[in-house]
């Protein structure tokens, strides 16, 4: 069991400070400071090697990463050197930038167990075939997908869309999406898109962290705050304009 502190109730959903981090002995956060209430959108804009994945993966805990200072606060409860796993079950998801494929295991038993973790407690394979239908109904998403073994032979749209129907079902607090619009058509972008704000609009106080490269996406979900991460650092936070500059101008004004 999660040692569970008592939320604070007037604290932001996510509060990270000053956080610093490795992989492999070499340092690639250098003092991220981020504030998500809950019901935001924040996107973390910036170039190759900026730091932006590393970001979303200490976030949810991957144990690659080394937490060398600062801190990551959930809803006022410290959860710096919490697990990953501690983490989901509080309510922390990570949509991955490269989903895993998992052949032989049908994507109905994996989310009957991630469910059943999330929520500590036995889940019914009804239940979950019943939440799984409607949301995929919801999602746009053929119903037959739920029988197919874990992103086995799944487009890359497909795994993108896969993780936006994990984060329906988990019912998280926070999702961080770590480049979700990586590799997609136009059509694609639209309906993870359209999947995100799906999700919102069904939990209305989740927030969300969405790491990209690109405003296309932008575009499509209106962000409330726009972060510029460059070298390991927020250099530039603010509205969707700021998403435009850096379309018009490129990241060399702010390194």
């Amino acid at each position: 069991m999660v040692f569970m502190a008592e939320p604070i109730e007037s604290a932001p959903l996510l509060v990270v400070e000053d956080l610093q981090a490795e992989t492999e002995g070499k340092e690639i956060l250098k003092g991220i400071n981020l504030t998500v209430n809950a019901g935001e959108l924040h996107a973390i804009m910036g170039p190759n090697g900026s730091g932006k994945s590393t970001l979303a993966n200490v976030l949810l805990g991957n144990p690659g990463y080394k937490v060398t200072g600062g801190s990551v606060l959930f809803k006022g409860q410290d959860v710096t050197h919490l697990s990953a796993n501690e983490r989901a079950i509080l309510g922390m998801f990570l949509a991955f930038q490269y989903p895993e494929e998992i052949p032989g295991v049908p994507l109905s038993q994996f989310l009957r167990q991630a469910v059943a973790a999330r929520r500590q407690t036995d889940v019914s394979v009804l239940e979950v075939r019943l939440q799984m239908r409607e949301w995929l109904q919801r999602l746009g998403m053929d119903l037959s997908f739920g029988e197919r073994h874990l992103n086995d032979g799944f487009s890359g749209g497909e795994k993108k869309r896969n993780e936006i129907l994990q984060m329906a079902l988990l019912d998280p607090e926070i999702a961080i999406l770590d480049e979700t619009d990586s590799g997609l058509d136009i059509d694609g972008l639209r309906a993870v898109a359209r999947g995100v704000e799906e999700v919102r609009s069904a939990r209305p106080d989740l927030g969300v962290v969405i790491v990209t490269h690109y405003r296309r996406i932008l575009d499509e979900l209106n962000p409330d705050q726009v972060h510029v991460l460059i070298d390991g650092k927020i250099v530039a936070s603010g509205g969707e304009e700021l998403a435009g500059q850096l379309e018009s101008k490129g990241y060399e004004s702010w390194r």
